[in-house]
Formats: structure tokens, C-alpha cells, sequence
């Protein structure tokens, strides 16, 4: 008689729905969780002591740019999917500036054809909306593999910029899914950008790229969106502003923040890090990062996705502001965001919330974000008393460097399941890559 369970992982401080967390085995078959509890004396395949480690639903990075095609010098599917697991995060959802941008089906198609066989996590792939494929937006929204319609409202990458009201207007009409918005606005960009080439310090990118940027484009989407009925998800809000606007359209408006914005600020980050610290929006002010962090607490922010957006250090080398914006953060996720547990700003709970519940609630991933019966096995164990640094060694990304050298962590990804299959285990990936596309809901 076969085993009931292919993995089978013992005594695992297990983080279950509604935040509860006890001590529990859980068996997985075909994918799949089977039972949660005291499974003492059930036979499996393969079992894992958990003793002492705590299993979380699997970590879900819903904004990366892992740069295929076009771009791959900087980083490709298979080393931005092998940061993730390393990481331990089970699923990424991959943006659309690419060379060329993911602008039609055939792209997105080519997508989801690179990642075959070469994906260490399951993946998914926002679509770029422009003036030149608006018609086609609802169509390609209901694709396998599509996360979903993405805009750029500022200048962070030209072929996919939305700057008028009535492109905008005509990109929320088209679908039924919730549209992801990068918002700064590109007319207050284009009027500062003196600020950046006359100075040449890049200690003088939030400067250029300000509070005022940000919100002007927040409150434009918004109210475009209200007035067209449709959902908004908005990336990497980064000030205050922002959020004291946002509270009050929170029904229909979710939030995402980044590690790097809940962590570093200005000026000592420049300081240190100089055009390595530069990324869109800005990194700011102290006073704007105890914003997001309130925002947190108060439960007005929904996820958290790393905005990994790797950079080769000859490109980071580049006089400001012909240095690219952008830095990677998919494998730092999860050390970086207990760090902030073991230091008491979010519970174990609410970080659960926001990197797997949240993603998959705003998203609509199926099977995802819980450890409940008949949800997908995906799972990310951690040790929240490890204390291990951060460096650029164990970077698996193309780029080589992580703007969180040095740090000291509490709190470590120790392995990865996905859908079932242990994909990293004690630092080491285990093959070979077999992630598949991410399941979305039926949209009602």
C-alpha cells in the first residue's frame, strides 16, 4: 500500500487562517495540502523534522521585473526565480517592461513559454497597457498566465507610459480585474528634471521625483477609477501624502509598500549606497517611512512586493541621472521583513497577511495564502532565531548586489515548497526547476 502522503512535515509551528499558530504536522498528496494536526504514526514518502522552525503559507512577491527578454545581462527567469526560492518565496509576479515591453498575447505567450522548465517558483505575468493596445486589455486580462493590466503613470519606462486622462480612462474601462498603478506624475517629472541633471547628486532623486509627484498622480487615478466603478491595486507608496489621501478610498484602493521603503531612508542611504539606493519612487525621508509603517499597523496597506528590479553595478556605475532606477529585493524579502518581526514592528501574523493572504486575496490567486485542506502546497519554513547577515555572496540574482549588504538579520528562510516539491532546503535548490503559471480566480 503507497504512502497517504508525499511530504509530510512534522511539527512545524504551523501560522494557520485567521492568524492562529500551534504546533501541527501537515500532509501533502498531489500537490496539495491533505491534513493538518497530530499526524503521529501516518506513513509518507518523505518526511521533515520542522521541530523548532515555524511553516508559513508560502511567500508571493506580486511585483518583480526579472527582465526576460530583452534585458537578460541584468537578470533572466531562471536566476530571478532561483533568487526567490532561495529566498523562500513560492510565487512572483513578473512585470511588463521588457525589451520588447509585454504589451500583447503573443508576449505574454513568449513569457509563459521561457518560464517552462526554467522557473524555480510558480509565475505569473502582468500585461503593459498603452494608447496601442487598450482595446485588447480585457481580452488578455482573462489569459493563462496573466496577473493582470499594469500602467506606468510616470516616466519609469517610456513605451508603456499613461499620462493623459483619457488613455487612463480608457485603459479602466476595458476588464473586470483589479488594474496595478504606478503613480507619479509625469508632467511635474518632466517640469523638475533640471533639478536631477543640474545637480548630478543622486542624493537629489526624492527631490526631483517628490511627495507632490506622487500624489498628484494617486489622486488622478483615483478619481478616475471611482468615477469607471473599477479597482485599483497601487505599487510601492512611499510617503506620507499618499497615505493620508488613501485612508479614505481604501474600499476600493489597495496598497502595496516595499522592504527597501519600510527600511532605508534618506539621507544616509545615498549617503552609503549612492546610485545603488536609487529607485522609483524615491526612497525618502524618515517621516515618510514611519508613515508606511503606521499605515501597517493600522491595516490600510495590503501587501508587500519588492519592487526587484535588478541592475548590473557597471549600469548602477553610471553618473547620475543616466543611472538606471531599480534594485533587487526578491530573495531579501523574508529576512529583511522578520528582521522588522523579531524587532517587534508587525506580528508574525500580520506578516503573513501582508506576503500571502494579502497577495492572494487582492489578486485573486487560487489556492494560494492559507494552510487550510485542499489548498495548493506551497510553503515557506523559517527559523525566527537564526541570525545570520546579509551579503552580496549570497545574491543569486544576475545583478551580484543587494542594498542590504551588511545587515544583520533575526530570522531566515530555511526551505521552500512549492506545489508540493521541496525547491530549496538549507540554502541549497533542489531540481530541477519545474514552476508552472500561477491560478487566478473567476472574476464575478
Amino acid at each position: 500500500m503507497s504512502e497517504p502522503f508525499d511530504l509530510l512535515l512534522r511539527g512545524g509551528t504551523c501560522v494557520l487562517p485567521w492568524g492562529d499558530v500551534a504546533v501541527a504536522d501537515v500532509g501533502i498528496a498531489g500537490g496539495r495540502i491533505v491534513d493538518v494536526g497530530d499526524l503521529t504514526g501516518t506513513p509518507a514518502a518523505e518526511v521533515v523534522d520542522c521541530t523548532g522552525l515555524h511553516v508559513l503559507p508560502g511567500v508571493i512577491d506580486s511585483q518583480v521585473h526579472f527582465r526576460e527578454p530583452g534585458l537578460e545581462h541584468k537578470e533572466d527567469m531562471g536566476t530571478g526565480t532561483a533568487a526567490a526560492a532561495l529566498g523562500g518565496v513560492t510565487a512572483v509576479m513578473d512585470m511588463p517592461n521588457t525589451r520588447p515591453p509585454t504589451a500583447s498575447a503573443s508576449d505574454l505567450a513568449d513569457k509563459c513559454r521561457r518560464a517552462k522548465d526554467r522557473a524555480w517558483v510558480d509565475m505569473a505575468f502582468f500585461v503593459g497597457a498603452s494608447a496601442a493596445n487598450v482595446e485588447d486589455l480585457g481580452t488578455m486580462e482573462s489569459l493563462p498566465g496573466c496577473a493582470g493590466i499594469q500602467m506606468f503613470l510616470g516616466s519609469s519606462f517610456a513605451n508603456l507610459l499613461v499620462e493623459d486622462d483619457a488613455t487612463l480612462a480608457q485603459v479602466l474601462a476595458q476588464g473586470r480585474r483589479r488594474v496595478v498603478v504606478h503613480c507619479e506624475d509625469e508632467r511635474r517629472l518632466r517640469e523638475r528634471l533640471h533639478i536631477a541633471r543640474e545637480g548630478r547628486d543622486v542624493a537629489l532623486h526624492p527631490v526631483w521625483r517628490d511627495e507632490t509627484a506622487a500624489v498628484e498622480a494617486t489622486r488622478q487615478a483615483v478619481a478616475l477609477a471611482k468615477g469607471l466603478n473599477r479597482r485599483l491595486h497601487l505599487l510601492h507608496v512611499s510617503s506620507a501624502a499618499e497615505m493620508a489621501f488613501l485612508k479614505d478610498h481604501h474600499d476600493m484602493v489597495t496598497i502595496e509598500v516595499t522592504p527597501q521603503h519600510l527600511t532605508l531612508s534618506a539621507p544616509d542611504v545615498y549617503q552609503r549606497l549612492g546610485t545603488k539606493a536609487q529607485m522609483n519612487p524615491p526612497i525618502r525621508e524618515a517621516a515618510h517611512r514611519e508613515a508606511l509603517w503606521a499605515a501597517v499597523r493600522a491595516g490600510l496597506v495590503d501587501v508587500i512586493g519588492t519592487d526587484h528590479a535588478p541592475h548590473t553595478l557597471a549600469d548602477k556605475a553610471k553618473p547620475y541621472p543616466q543611472s538606471p532606477s531599480g534594485m533587487p529585493g526578491v530573495q531579501t524579502l523574508v529576512p529583511v521583513m522578520l528582521t522588522h518581526v523579531a524587532e517587534g514592528r508587525l506580528s508574525l501574523s500580520r506578516f503573513v497577511d501582508l506576503t500571502s493572504a494579502g497577495p492572494a486575496r487582492v489578486f485573486g490567486l487560487a489556492g494560494r495564502g492559507r494552510i487550510a485542506l485542499g489548498f495548493g502546497a506551497h510553503l515557506t519554513v523559517v527559523d525566527l532565531a537564526a541570525k545570520r547577515r546579509i551579503t552580496d555572496g549570497w545574491i543569486a540574482s544576475k545583478c551580484g548586489w543587494t542594498p542590504f549588504d551588511g545587515m544583520n538579520a533575526t530570522g531566515w528562510p530555511v526551505m521552500t515548497v512549492v506545489g508540493g516539491r521541496v525547491v530549496m532546503r538549507d540554502g541549497q535548490l533542489l531540481g530541477p526547476p519545474q514552476g508552472t503559471a500561477i491560478r487566478f480566480l473567476e472574476v464575478g
